[in-house]
């Protein structure tokens, strides 16, 4: 292993002052997602549909990052994304998606998604995404 690699596996991140969103009806995507980002100190709300998504987002507009799943219940990922970004044009959304090669990542991006992540993805490549984004 080189010494990037390693650098790169070991980085860790303090985001004790940031919150983020995690919206996805897997429960172990949810637990994964959560496990990775417990060292950083993030405060995370999570939601298991678009319509959870939206009203945890409405009810903290102050959240600094929203991971997106896109084909969730009851209302999916796309359409919450369009609703949050009426609410709010600047907060960094990632689409985290399992069909990363269909037409829900150019409708993700389409409707506001800043990047996506396909399913699955190791722990470290999400926490990247997530520091390139939050500020």
């Amino acid at each position: 292993m080189s010494i990037e690699n390693t650098e790169t596996n070991s980085k860790t991140y303090n985001w004790s002052n940031k919150s983020i969103l995690i919206a996805d009806d897997e429960l172990f995507n949810l637990k994964l997602i959560e496990k990775s980002l417990q060292s950083t100190k993030i405060n995370v709300f999570i939601a298991q549909n678009g319509e959870q998504a939206v009203q945890i987002f409405k009810d903290n507009p102050t959240i600094d990052i929203i991971l997106m799943d896109i084909r969730m219940p009851y209302m999916d990922g796309v359409e919450a994304i369009k609703i949050i970004r009426k609410e709010n044009r600047n907060v960094p959304i990632i689409a985290f998606t399992a069909y990363a090669l269909t037409n829900d990542e150019v409708n993700a991006l389409n409707y506001g998604c800043n990047d996506y992540i396909s399913k699955p993805s190791q722990p470290q490549f999400i926490l990247q995404k997530i520091n390139e984004f939050i500020k």
